[in-house]
């Protein structure tokens, strides 16, 4: 039987193994889909493991992403752009295929409801690596400008700096983003998982259709209520659906087939209640 798993640390809250699972389920696929705890100083050789007892994918979750990065032999662009892999497929001469399908994921279920890409302008909230890896994918949906506020702005700098090549995109401190309309506001930052509030001026939320968490809990997350409070209007969206649909990209590079998200995220959302 076909051998997947996600490596990671910690790894018990992982939601891959389910989502997989039901994927395989849909389309009819025999494999096992395991949870892999890595010791922080053991990473690639816990990878080089897996792949010797006959496993043919890893998806990669933290802290591993940027070292999965330099255990692979070949980059997908995204993944080179991105700085970091997600999902690993060995391929059938026995090399290892790097891939970052976070900003795939993002860009399916941004699509997914109703959100206008093309020509539209991106606040981006964060300069790490969940931001990293959704600019590429969002300059090639033919978004006209990405805007990256970060708290450091000389993160947020380098960050518009490397992808300056691919597209528009600018760069400032969160409490120094340019008083323009925004028609997507996307929070990368980890603002929601502390519950911080950050420093956004009221009036740029309120011009703005959707505003998109790339975190996800039961309720609102802390982003997705300022937003709501400060325009009833707003289009609010969590990251569940990106984590689906990321999860979903990887099957496609693993075995050629593009699952449908929306009924296994309906599941996902049962399973959180």
């Amino acid at each position: 039987m076909d051998k997947y798993a996600v490596v990671g640390n910690p790894i018990k809250h992982s939601k891959s193994p389910i989502i997989h699972t039901l994927f395989a389920q849909q389309l009819g696929d025999a494999l096992t889909y395991e949870p892999i705890l890595a010791p922080i100083e053991a990473f690639e050789k816990t990878l080089h493991a897996f792949f010797v007892s006959g496993g043919l994918g890893v998806n990669v979750t933290l802290p591993f992403k940027e070292e999965a990065y330099q255990c692979v032999d070949v980059l997908t662009e995204r993944a080179k752009l991105a700085g970091a892999v997600n999902t690993i497929k060995q391929l059938s001469d026995g090399s290892l295929l790097g891939d970052n399908t976070d900003g795939a994921g993002l860009v399916a279920d941004l699509r997914r409801h109703g959100v206008k890409l093309q020509n539209s302008t991106i606040l981006l909230l964060g300069a790490g690596g969940a931001a990293r890896g959704a600019i590429y994918p969002l300059l090639k949906e033919g978004v006209s400008t990405v805007h990256i506020a970060n708290r450091t702005a000389q993160k947020a700098d380098h960050l518009a700096l490397h992808f300056r090549a691919y597209g528009s995109v600018t760069s400032s401190g969160l409490n120094e983003i340019p008083d323009v309309h925004y028609d997507v506001i996307i929070n990368a930052s980890s603002s929601s998982v502390t519950g911080d509030a950050l420093p956004i001026d009221s009036r740029i939320i309120e011009q703005a259709s959707c505003a998109y968490d790339m975190f996800y809990q039961n309720e609102l997350t802390s982003f997705l209520l300022r937003a709501r409070e400060c325009n009833d209007q707003i289009r609010c969206v969590d990251g569940l659906g990106m984590l689906v649909g990321q999860a979903a990209e990887a099957y496609l590079l693993w075995r050629d087939k593009l699952p449908e998200v929306e009924p296994v995220l309906e599941r996902m959302k049962l399973e959180m209640r």
